[in-house]
């Protein structure tokens, strides 16, 4: 993998991968309005020539990380932030059922934020 910076901007739902100052990959996430609280994956995304390079599985891997230093669970509704969990679950702990039902209901009430 190149040199990647990885930022977050919560106010902003993007925990963004850097390299030379410009974004090249993302997850967009929203904290659950629920208790309690959990961080949920909605999508990564690598930009078109950073593929392969390793960014997504370093983002949801800091994604999982961030979680855990907030003591809040992950949900990864994004299907390839859920594909990772399942190959990682030493890193990735399963949400409880109740907190994914309550992340896809706060999704879907607000569609046009994704």
């Amino acid at each position: 993998m190149t040199d990647i910076d990885i930022r977050d901007d919560r106010p902003r739902g993007r925990l963004e991968a850097m390299e030379d100052g410009a974004a090249v990959g993302m997850i967009g996430y929203f904290v659950l309005d629920a208790t309690p609280a959990a961080l949920v994956a909605v999508h990564t995304v690598v930009d078109e020539g950073h593929e392969g390079k390793g960014i997504a599985a370093a983002l949801v891997r800091h994604f999982y990380g961030m979680a855990a230093s907030e003591n809040v669970p992950v949900v990864p509704l994004c299907p390839y932030a859920a594909r990772w969990a399942q190959r990682h679950p030493e890193e990735a702990p399963v949400p409880a059922a109740d907190l994914v039902m309550a992340a896809r209901r706060q999704l879907e009430s607000e569609p046009h934020r994704w």
